[in-house]
């Protein structure tokens, strides 16, 4: 295999360590022989270098590490784009979530209001980097995109890019299988999901392991712990994701028949979740008092010391996932997973323009995706509501409609009432006024 470059979009996140890790881990096997980071914050980018350096400093010196704000820089014949942008950074993520708490309603980063606030955010930004990326780099390139909330970004790209060389990925339910790995007591590479929904909105309808199916014994499971009572992911041990999967038993209690995606609590549970929520401390707090001070003071401990520690950052989920489906594309018979891709029958009940999250086989002759067939009226009921809350936030930022972004406010499943919904929206507007599109 020719060795590949790779552009990390997004290069100042406190992920892009990990993912270098994640990366050079598998040299021997999918060979890089140049990784740039590209981001709109130099200096936030190059703080983060300094340990990204160290990382291709013990682990593959031979490998060129650049930074750069510069997009021709940045994806001339680059191979593979790897998108992990957020608009905004973790100021607005908190204003998203306090503002929608402020009205009684769920305040997160991807679901319910927060998402859709976020999407706004995002869509336009990634339209930028995909035209970049078709100007400058390899014609037989892959963007493989992180960028959240991945459901509205996947719908908005496919409209306004139909042709753009993406994959939409999410790593939540790779780390759900992680803990499945563990329940189960086998390797995570041996499970085979069935699953079927909408991104951070989905169903596992049945797990194997080896030719096998487990799905039973890790039903049995959740209905008694939800998805606790075993090895949480690296990316998800704080106490807010413990409540999280713990949330799990709560959710199939009364919806016993498949096992839910966590994200699945802010809209079967979302009063629970209200109820539970510090509206003066929400996740964004935690990930800026937890995962970004903690990489950054060890920053800051690197420049006045020249020390630095290898257990600084976390891989997870979010960083061997998607070098995996990267190697899988430049190899036969890649590998089977869990994408973001375009409905067209394979949901048999969805329409066919929706950006369905299901199982999916992956080699250099592209994605195969595997037909889920029909689905039961509660599930398609409760995708169909999700779905048409997306597709109008979709539209009302392509006709610049307020119209239809308020009907994708009062269609979440996570506002009581247009009258709520309206209020949210309307701080929200004023809020995002440096970066959503003007709505008439």
């Amino acid at each position: 295999m020719e060795a590949k470059i790779i552009t990390i979009v997004g290069g100042g996140s406190t992920y892009t360590p990990g993912v270098v890790k994640a990366i050079l881990s598998k040299k021997d096997t999918f060979t890089v022989k140049e990784i740039r980071a590209y981001d709109i914050d130099e200096q936030r980018q190059e703080d983060v270098a300094i340990i990204v350096r160290e990382v291709v400093k013990a682990t593959c010196p031979e490998c060129k590490f650049i930074t750069t704000t510069d997009p021709k820089e940045a994806f001339t014949d680059s191979d593979f784009i790897f998108a992990q942008i957020r608009v905004g950074k973790y100021a607005m993520r908190e204003k998203d979530e306090k503002i929608a708490l402020k009205h009684g309603a769920v305040g997160q980063e991807t679901c319910g209001c927060g998402g859709l606030a976020y999407g706004l955010r995002t869509i336009y930004p990634m339209v930028e980097i995909l035209d970049y990326v078709e100007k400058y780099a390899n014609p037989k390139h892959w963007i493989l995109n992180y960028s959240n909330p991945a459901a509205i970004v996947a719908l908005a790209l496919k409209k306004l890019r139909p042709n753009a060389r993406i994959i939409n990925i999410c790593d939540m339910p790779v780390a759900i299988m992680n803990t499945f790995a563990d329940i189960l007591k086998c390797d995570p590479h041996e499970i085979k999901p069935y699953y079927f929904g909408l991104n951070h909105f989905g169903w596992f309808t049945d797990v194997w392991v080896n030719g096998e199916s487990r799905f039973e014994e890790l039903r049995q499971h959740a209905i008694a712990h939800g998805y606790l009572d075993a090895a949480l992911d690296e990316q998800h041990w704080e106490p807010s994701w413990v409540h999280t999967y713990g949330n799990v038993k709560l959710m199939m209690e009364r919806f016993p028949k498949y096992l839910p995606n966590t994200y699945l609590q802010y809209y079967l549970l979302s009063q629970d979740v209200v109820d539970d929520a510090n509206p003066e401390y929400t996740r964004a707090n935690e990930v800026m008092d937890g995962r970004e001070k903690t990489l950054f003071d060890a920053i800051n401990h690197y420049k006045e010391t020249g020390e630095y520690e290898d257990d600084m950052f976390v891989v997870g989920a979010h960083g061997t996932f998607i070098v995996d489906l990267a190697e899988s594309l430049c190899k036969e018979n890649g590998g089977r997973y869990l994408l973001i891709v375009k409905n067209e029958g394979a949901v048999a009940d969805l329409p066919d323009d929706a950006m369905v999250e299901i199982p999916c086989y992956v080699s250099p002759s592209g994605i195969e995706k595997v037909s889920v067939g029909h689905i039961p009226t509660f599930y398609k009921g409760l995708i169909e509501q999700q779905y048409a809350s997306e597709k109008c936030i979709v539209e009302g930022a392509i006709e610049n409609s307020y119209d239809k972004v308020l009907q994708g406010f009062a269609l979440n499943k996570t506002v009581k009432s247009s009258t709520q919904a309206k209020a949210i929206l309307d701080e929200m507007i004023e809020a995002n006024k440096e970066y959503w599109p003007e709505l008439k």
